[in-house]
């Protein structure tokens, strides 16, 4: 009997084995061929100098390395990005917070609210970057407009390179702050009605209920909220490419858009790789030392 069910056992775990690695099998395929295969082979190119379209490549080892280890532009970039990082999550997730806390709290009143607040979630980046490229042009921008009612002159927050990575932070937030407020929501669903009611019940007020009971239950999704705010900002792109192309000079270059420039604009592929595989190493480093001090040491069993 002892051997039947060892036989039988064996023939479960045989077929479930095998059913794991049918249905695993194309995830594989997927993530070997767009996410593994692209980023070694970035690194493979980064040791040639090729324009991406010729046949020969001209082996040069890590002289591109070098060239980015000292290369002002590549760390000024890297500089913006880290800005858009830090500005990103001090702007987006308290205001997406704010939001959901002003829903939660309204119920279903709030449901127009909830409704325009998300509608920036559901434009395109590129769309975006267009529609405020209009709204701040220099000539007929609404800022513009409005200055010249009150006797001003032209404002050109685009242009100047004082204001250009504010202004395009602003508009960053205004894209995203939905997406952490549809987060917070979910994390509010967490959150017992119990726990709120016992709190109203001992005479607590929704503010007591928010910074002593909710924020502290909420902690670990904002977290979460701040390292997915952290990485996005380190690859960002396609916005401040429409919107500035990395302008004016290189007050709003970033580590995508300088990569992009050296690669298909200028077609030096291998420096560009090697930018892309800078950008690959900064972004794994800075998300693993931020998810360490973000989640702490955890305790060992």
């Amino acid at each position: 009997m002892n051997n039947h069910a060892d036989t039988l056992g064996k023939r479960r775990q045989r077929s479930t084995n095998i059913a794991a690695f049918v249905f695993l099998l194309p995830v594989f395929l997927i993530l070997t061929i767009f996410i593994f295969y692209p980023i070694i082979d970035s690194f493979i190119i980064s040791t040639y100098r090729w324009n991406g379209i010729a046949a020969d490549k001209v082996f040069v080892g890590l002289s591109n390395w070098g060239k980015l280890i000292g290369d002002r532009e590549f760390w000024f970039a890297f500089r913006n990005n880290i800005l858009i990082m830090i500005l990103s999550i001090v702007i987006q997730i308290p205001i997406g917070l704010a939001e959901a806390t002003f829903i939660e709290f309204a119920g279903k009143k709030a449901t127009v609210c909830k409704v325009l607040w998300f509608i920036p979630m559901l434009m395109s980046s590129v769309a975006i970057g267009f529609l405020f490229n209009y709204a701040l042009a220099a000539n007929g921008g609404m800022v513009s407009a409005v200055s010249k009612l009150f006797g001003g002159g032209n404002i050109d927050l685009l242009g100047n390179k004082n204001t250009a990575l504010i202004t395009v932070i602003l508009v960053i937030a205004w894209q995203f702050i939905p997406f952490y407020m549809v987060y917070c929501m979910a994390a509010y669903t967490n959150v017992s009605e119990d726990v709120y009611e016992a709190s109203l019940i001992d005479g607590a007020t929704k503010g007591q209920y928010f910074w002593q009971i909710a924020l502290p239950l909420l902690t670990p999704s904002i977290k979460s909220a701040a390292i997915l705010s952290m990485v996005g900002s380190l690859k960002y792109f396609d916005l401040i490419y429409v919107m500035t192309g990395g302008g004016p000079g290189t007050a709003t270059e970033l580590m995508a858009t300088y990569m992009y420039k050296n690669a298909f604009v200028q077609f030096n592929m291998g420096y560009g790789s090697a930018v892309a595989a800078g950008m690959f190493i900064l972004i794994t480093v800075l998300s693993l030392v931020t998810m360490r001090v973000i989640n702490g040491k955890k305790e060992e069993a």
